[in-house]
């Protein structure tokens, strides 16, 4: 049974709800930033009263369409300085949102439990060591530094199984991992590090992979993270991100349908009401 943080996910348990909270006002998605102590707090408390199971912390927006690159030290002192106003709000476990070791360090030597990393542990190659020595729940996401080829699903597994081995060297439990095939970071160019490239086209690579989710899964919880993103705005020809709720949640639900055990999303009360009817359609 898997555990994140002290929560199970996965197999029979409810499909969970890990709130996003964005400390990085380059972030491509504005209503989820929150920089302020008060507005923090107010977020927090917020989504933990909608129904939210975590709180996902970022202090870089790593939108692959987007130049947003910050220092360490900038991205370090942005989450740790929410990660503090979180802690002394709810008791919610919190993930935090990065790639780079030094940033992972400093959160969990402040009382992270998990650590969401969109590289998958290959962007940085000190981050193994650091999660070999603290043994955070992790958050393991498709990607790679050089250009792919073959099928969203083949090519997606075998990034996914690439993480794992990186995880298992560094005598991390399996029952501490959630894996994302990583929608939205599939791209032919990009502005951002943080991206896989591919040679066709990314919208038919994420609608790929959203529709064969229990055949990535490898017997691992999957986490999605559609909410708001360029494949919603894409499908409703929808340039702002504040125009994609409807779509956000629709898709939210498709997922559920379609396998997955966990949701990342900016509108926590929402997507609570759209897994809970996917959930008892899905029986």
């Amino acid at each position: 049974m898997t555990k994140i943080g002290d929560i199970f996910v996965g197999g029979k348990n409810p499909v969970r709800i890990m709130g996003i909270l964005n400390t990085s006002p380059e972030s491509f998605y504005k209503k989820s930033i929150h920089r302020t102590n008060s507005s923090i707090k107010n977020a927090i408390t917020e989504m933990e009263n909608q129904g939210a199971d975590f709180i996902d912390v970022g202090g870089m927006s790593t939108a692959p369409y987007l130049s947003t690159n910050v220092s360490e030290k900038i991205e370090s002192k942005r989450i740790l300085d929410a990660v503090k106003i979180i802690q002394n709000t709810s008791n919610l476990p919190i993930s935090v949102d990065t790639c780079r070791s030094s940033v992972a360090k400093n959160a969990l030597e402040n009382g992270v439990e998990i650590i969401n990393d969109i590289s998958g542990l290959k962007y940085d190659k000190k981050m193994k060591d650091i999660i070999s020595k603290f043994q955070p729940s992790l958050i393991l996401c498709a990607y790679d530094s050089k250009i792919i080829s073959g099928s969203a699903i083949t090519s997606t597994k075998k990034l996914l199984e690439d993480s794992l081995k990186i995880a298992k060297k560094s005598n991390i439990s399996t029952k501490k991992i959630v894996l994302d095939p990583a929608i939205g970071f599939f791209r032919k160019t990009g502005k951002g590090k943080f991206f896989t490239k591919i040679k066709t086209d990314w919208v038919k690579r994420d609608l790929s992979v959203i529709k064969n989710l229990n055949s990535i899964k490898k017997n691992y919880p999957i986490l999605i993270s559609v909410s708001n993103k360029s494949i919603i705005g894409n499908l409703l020809e929808k340039e702002n991100p504040t125009d994609r709720l409807f779509g956000s949640i629709a898709a939210e639900a498709i997922c559920v349908l379609n396998g997955a055990d966990l949701i990342r999303t900016h509108n926590v009360m929402a997507t609570k009401d759209a897994i809970t009817i996917a959930s008892k359609l899905s029986k």
